[in-house]
């Protein structure tokens, strides 16, 4: 359906620790695990997924930059810059892709300080708390969106 139309999934700070931080919140499963699932989902879509991973948030932005001339949409898991970051929020906000924000753990019943995103307003929509299943959930919201 979609032939070769590209999706990027990008993480932020600390989210390459994945399968050592707290399962509680973030599951067992590391970030190579967790991409390759989500790539696999995404590719049975007709989607090409690339996976990117940083804890340098210039490198982020300047992912993002990149990414208006590469990619359809995002799914982005800034993980602690979702809170601060208004260099990412401005970065995204001039790709102009439609973005589906992500995270593993339900950040709403979490410290007051993770319930406020300075990037949701951008994106078409925030997945919160449903661990992997959540990136599936944000390709499939991408597909209806870039759909329409």
């Amino acid at each position: 359906m979609w032939g070769s139309a590209r999706i990027e999934l990008l993480h932020g700070v600390n989210l390459d620790q994945l399968g050592s931080r707290d399962p509680t919140h973030y599951g067992s499963l590391t970030l190579t695990q967790l991409e390759a699932g989500v790539r696999q989902y995404a590719a049975a879509r007709g989607f090409q997924l690339s996976c990117f991973q940083t804890n340098h948030e210039g490198v982020y932005v300047e992912r993002l930059h990149a990414a208006r001339d590469s990619v359809k949409g995002l799914i982005l898991n800034p993980g602690a810059w979702t809170h601060y970051s208004y260099a990412i929020r401005d970065a995204l906000e001039l790709t102009g892709l439609p973005a589906v924000e992500v995270h593993l753990s339900d950040v709403q019943e979490r410290e007051e300080f993770r319930r406020h995103s300075v990037i949701g307003e951008l994106c078409v929509a925030t997945v919160a708390g449903k661990g992997v299943d959540g990136y599936v959930e944000a390709v499939e919201i991408l597909a209806k969106e870039m759909s329409s």
